[in-house]
């Protein structure tokens, strides 16, 4: 019996073309530009950099010293030394979800906050983590001497913190019309802290997770020395001025600790200029990095000098 025949039509169809289309883009045909750098082009342009980072860094180097204490605004700032905010393991030991607001979150925190997520009782810590159970909690009153008598000088805490940091990142949980007191209960306020998060300020609009001191201490510092604003000064000619600060201890015989980590806390008083508040770093930067600039272009410099003479005598 004969198998049955097969159809070879497609046998003879001739494959299709692997070649690409005929552009310019297949066919690499579009026009190229490649720089060819030479010491006419190099050293103006590191020149240029080194010479306009120098003039920069020495701008910003002379505003940074020359804020100090003036008529009009002063801002009152702790610093911590020796504190290092930028550890990974204490930066992340916080619940951004509870931070943010969310019911559940609040006493359900999350397991970054361990080993300051629950009490020794087993109920969840409010705000938890390391970071709030470490809040700077010193209190700074400040007088001036006016005619021989100590005035007590207003202090502004309104406003410290990021705009978007009180108004998005920190919210306090709601729950209908329960008091904040309310919701709180069932949570336990951080080891460190002598107060519940709901108890921080009288007013409403700065206590809980919207305290502004609490949110002003969650924005992790970069460097192991750091300032982070306190109050603010809002009137009045301050130069000159002879001040008596006085801390408010909120325990009964320590305040807020540092020599445990060999740090120092300090109070500063400062005004701001157009690039903001003293910072010496920047200048020094822009200095740093445009002075190695002008330097590689000297060098640069004498080496085409140099050689010149030579590489013409080779070609």
């Amino acid at each position: 019996m004969k198998p049955p025949s097969r159809n070879f039509a497609n046998k003879h169809e001739p494959l299709p073309s692997q070649r690409p289309d005929n552009t310019a883009f297949t066919q690499q045909r579009l026009p190229a530009w490649q720089p060819l750098l030479s010491a006419s082009i190099i050293l103006p342009f590191f020149f240029l950099i080194g010479l306009s980072f120098i003039g920069i860094g020495i701008g910003l180097h002379y505003s940074s010293n020359s804020i100090r204490e003036s008529e009009g605004a002063v801002f009152v700032y702790y610093e911590l030394s020796n504190f290092y905010q930028n550890h990974y393991r204490y930066m992340i030991s916080r619940d951004e979800n509870q931070l943010s607001g969310d019911l559940y979150s609040l006493k359900n925190p999350g397991n970054e906050c361990a080993p300051y997520r629950v009490n020794s009782e087993q109920k969840p810590i409010a705000p938890c983590g390391a970071v709030a159970n470490s809040m700077f909690n010193d209190v700074i009153t400040l007088y001036r001497n006016q005619n021989g008598t100590y005035v007590e000088v207003p202090l502004d805490g309104k406003g410290i913190s990021w705009w978007t940091d009180y108004n998005i990142k920190f919210r306090n949980p709601t729950n209908g019309n329960e008091s904040l007191e309310q919701i709180f209960q069932g949570t336990e306020k951080p080891n460190r802290w002598i107060t519940k998060a709901y108890n921080l300020s009288s007013d409403p609009n700065n206590t809980g997770f919207i305290n502004e001191d609490f949110i002003v201490w969650m924005r992790s510092a970069a460097l192991p020395t750091f300032r982070k604003l306190y109050r603010r000064i809002e009137s009045g000619n301050f130069k000159n001025e002879k001040f008596t600060l006085l801390f408010y201890l909120n325990c009964c015989s320590t305040d807020y600790p540092v020599v445990s980590f060999q740090g120092r806390k300090k109070i500063v008083f400062s005004s701001v200029s157009w690039m903001g508040g003293k910072n010496p770093f920047l200048g020094i930067a822009y200095l740093v990095f445009g002075s190695l600039c002008t330097l590689f272009a000297i060098i640069m410099l004498v080496v085409f000098i140099k050689y010149q003479g030579k590489m013409d005598d080779d070609i």
